[in-house]
């Protein structure tokens, strides 16, 4: 099972990146760097927070596992 610290470090850095590119997509689409800052903002609250409860539903589901030999 992984670690509610190693999920949100996974969290954190995916959304460095989706913030990084959404705020490029945000830019181009819009002209507008505000616009386009806020856009990407709003994506990665939303983003990080679906993610994680992505990960940690995940966790818990047995299907396709094998078990620890250790």
């Amino acid at each position: 099972m992984e670690t509610h610290t190693r999920s949100i470090v996974k969290a954190v850095i995916w959304n460095v990146i989706g913030i990084v590119s959404m705020t490029v997509v945000g830019i181009l689409a819009t002209g507008s760097t505000a616009l386009g800052g806020k856009m990407a903002l709003i994506n990665t609250g939303v983003g990080f927070t679906m993610y994680l409860v992505y990960e940690r539903v995940w966790s818990r589901v047995r299907w396709g596992r094998r078990a620890s030999l250790d």
